[in-house]
């Protein structure tokens, strides 16, 4: 396929390979991920020209620099994008992406002795998010940061009491997005924020 092609449905793909559509959903997200293709809410997967990729390196690089530097960094970027991003969701979400959003926050709801498959619920979660802004170029912002939002992730949930504190702020999140209130989604997520950074600060557990 060439830049700018756009991918089967998930549907089709899952037929014509054999597969369960969960496993075409996995494939697309590490393709994704790889910066091979974008996903545009309401509009299909293509495949990209390598700008994602390349713009992906660039900032998983200065991040690594400097791990600790790098990560007050990601989550001052954070702290910047992520409120506006709620708001914006909770003013244009669509039922398919609040229905994103609720699947994603299930997954983490039964996944709390799963690390793995919390982390990947809770990218999703934020990933679902920026689909639902409906700007491509936040989209692809997001995109271009889940390596470094992986790590981190990764990092938290083994502090006391994270992925419980993770989903509380998530829930709500949600529930603003769910009621449109833009101005509601944006504090919850300041305070998610802010709940980040603090466990990114704590010991994590033995």
């Amino acid at each position: 396929m060439r830049p700018g092609d756009q991918l089967p449905a998930e549907r089709e793909l899952a037929q014509q390979f054999g597969v369960s559509r969960t496993a075409v959903r996995e494939a697309v997200r590490v393709l994704n991920e790889k910066g091979l293709v974008e996903a545009y809410s309401g509009r299909g997967t293509f495949v990209t020209n390598g700008t994602s990729q390349a713009i992906r390196q660039s900032l998983d690089l200065m991040t690594r620099i400097g791990q600790q530097e790098g990560a007050r960094h990601l989550a001052e970027l954070r702290e910047i994008l992520e409120p506006g991003i709620a708001a914006i969701a909770a003013l244009r979400a669509q039922a398919s992406d609040l229905a994103a959003l609720r699947e994603a926050v299930e997954v983490m709801d039964r996944s709390r002795d799963d690390a793995d498959a919390f982390i990947e619920g809770d990218l999703d979660f934020h990933l679902a998010l920026a689909e639902a802004a409906g700007n491509p170029i936040i989209l692809s912002l997001i995109d271009s940061i889940v390596g470094l939002l992986r790590e981190q992730r990764l990092r938290t949930y083994f502090v006391g009491g994270g992925p419980e504190r993770g989903q509380y702020h998530h829930k709500r999140i949600l529930e603003a997005v769910e009621q449109h209130d833009a101005a509601r989604a944006r504090e919850t997520m300041q305070a998610h924020m802010q709940q980040v950074r603090e466990d990114a600060k704590a010991p994590r557990e033995p």
